[in-house]
C-alpha cells in the first residue's frame, strides 16, 4: 500500500528511483556506484526497486565527439542509441558485487496510450520484478519524436510508479529539496512537505531547464510529483548524493503526500486507468 509519511520508506514493498542525466554523466559518472549501493541495499532489506534513469543521450555525446545535447532529432537518436548501451553496462558493472541483475526496459509515450501495449510493459515489470531483477526504464530515445514523447523522465517516472503500483516515488535531484523559489534567490525557503491539494501557484520553481545534457528542472519534479500524489502515491524529491539516506526513511527533501481518498489497488490487481501523457 502506499506509504503516507517518508519515514516509511525504510522498508517498503514496492519503491520507484528516478535519477536525472545531471546526477550520473560527465564528471557525476561516478555517482552511478553510489546510487547502485542505495538500491542495492534497499534490494537486500526486500523492497522491490524500479529505477528510471535519464542519460542516454549525455552518456552517448562523448562518443559522437559532441561538446552539447543535440538538437537535431536524427543526432539525439544516434547519441542515445550509443549511450543506452554504455549507461546499462555501467549499472550492471556497479550491481554485479551486490549479485544484483539489471533489465532493460525501453518505453515510448505511445506504450502508455495503449491499453495492449500498456498491459505488456507492466506485465513485464511484474514479472522482473519477482525474478528479483532490477528493471531499469527510460524514454526509447531512438524510435520516441519531438511530437509525442514524455517531455521529461520525471514524467515517466511518475507514469511508471502509477503503472505497477508503486507504495513510493523518489525523484532525485542536484539539491537536497525544494524551495519556494530558485535556491540562489533571496527569500528562498526549503519546503519540507507539500499536503496533497496544497496550493502551490504563489511559489516559483523556475522554467524548465534544458542544458548541456539534459531537460528537466524543479518546476518538472513539482509537476511529476503531484501527478504521482494525485493517483496516491507519496513522493520523495531530493539530492542523488542523499539516496541511502532518503530509502532510509531520514527526514531529507520535499515530501508530497498523497491523495488520502484513494485507496492504491494491489499490485497484482486491475489495472487503473493510464494518466495522460502530454504531447
Amino acid at each position: 500500500m502506499s506509504v503516507r509519511d517518508r519515514a516509511a520508506l525504510n522498508g517498503i514493498r514496492r519503491v520507484v528511483v528516478k535519477v536525472g542525466s545531471s546526477s550520473i554523466s560527465g564528471e557525476n559518472a561516478g555517482k552511478i556506484q553510489l546510487i547502485v549501493e542505495a538500491l542495492a541495499d534497499a534490494h537486500a532489506r526486500g523492497t522491490e526497486v524500479v529505477l528510471v534513469s535519464s542519460g542516454a543521450i549525455a552518456t552517448g555525446m562523448p562518443y559522437l565527439a559532441l561538446d552539447a545535447r543535440p538538437v537535431d532529432l536524427a543526432t539525439q537518436q544516434a547519441a542515445a542509441a550509443v549511450g543506452q548501451n554504455v549507461l546499462i553496462y555501467r549499472y550492471q558493472d556497479a550491481l554485479r558485487p551486490f549479485e544484483i541483475v539489471a533489465g532493460q526496459v525501453l518505453l515510448t509515450a505511445g506504450d502508455l496510450e495503449n491499453v495492449t501495449h500498456r498491459s505488456n510493459a507492466r506485465r513485464a515489470m511484474e514479472r522482473l520484478l519477482g525474478l528479483r531483477i532490477l528493471p531499469i526504464v527510460n524514454e526509447n530515445d531512438t524510435v520516441a519524436t519531438h511530437e509525442i514523447r514524455f517531455g521529461d523522465n520525471d514524467r515517466l517516472a511518475a507514469l511508471v510508479a502509477e503503472l505497477i503500483g508503486a507504495d513510493a516515488l523518489v525523484l532525485l535531484s542536484d539539491i537536497e529539496c525544494l524551495y519556494t523559489r530558485p535556491p540562489g534567490e533571496p527569500g528562498a525557503e526549503p519546503i519540507d512537505t507539500v499536503a496533497f491539494g496544497d496550493d502551490l501557484s504563489g511559489l516559483d520553481f523556475g522554467s524548465v531547464v534544458v542544458n548541456s545534457v539534459g531537460t528537466g528542472g524543479a518546476a518538472t519534479k513539482v509537476s511529476a510529483a503531484r501527478l504521482a500524489a494525485s493517483a496516491g502515491i507519496g513522493v520523495l524529491v531530493t539530492s542523488a548524493d542523499r539516496v541511502a539516506d532518503a530509502l532510509s526513511g531520514a527526514p531529507i527533501g520535499t515530501w508530497f503526500a498523497p491523495d488520502p481518498a484513494i485507496v492504491p489497488t494491489s499490485h497484482t490487481g486491475t489495472i487503473r486507468p493510464a494518466m495522460p501523457v502530454s504531447r
